[in-house]
């Protein structure tokens, strides 16, 4: 703006045309914009592993226990063998009492098979 309020401060009244500078043009000034498509921010999840718990093993042991008759004993006759009792000859077997006899503790007729008096031989 300065430059224009000189320019007709300074002349003395008189319009000059300068036709070489009016005939060329200005430099045009050229933007170029670039766009860079950002992708959005990829969401994050956060996942917290948590270790299976582990199985519980219970382990089962069956115990029979057996009582020896009392001294003198009371025989019934009937070959019982007193308070022992033994579901199968297996058992006789685990206990290490076999073969069992008449009058033996644990002796039941359930075990001797062939009835001659000596159960699981």
């Amino acid at each position: 703006m300065v430059f224009f309020i000189g320019i007709v401060a300074g002349s003395d009244g008189e319009t000059k045309t300068d036709t070489s500078a009016s005939k060329k043009a200005a430099p045009a000034a050229t933007v170029t914009a670039t766009v860079t498509a950002t992708p959005p921010p990829a969401a994050t999840e956060t996942v917290t592993a948590e270790p299976e718990p582990a199985p519980t093993v219970t382990k089962t042991k069956a115990v029979r226990v057996t009582v020896a008759p009392a001294a003198g004993g009371d025989d019934d006759g009937g070959g019982s063998g007193g308070s022992t009792y033994y579901a199968n000859c297996t058992e006789v077997r685990a206990a290490g009492a076999a073969p069992i006899r008449t009058g033996d503790p644990g002796y039941g007729g359930h075990l001797d098979r062939d009835g001659d008096g000596v159960a699981c031989e």
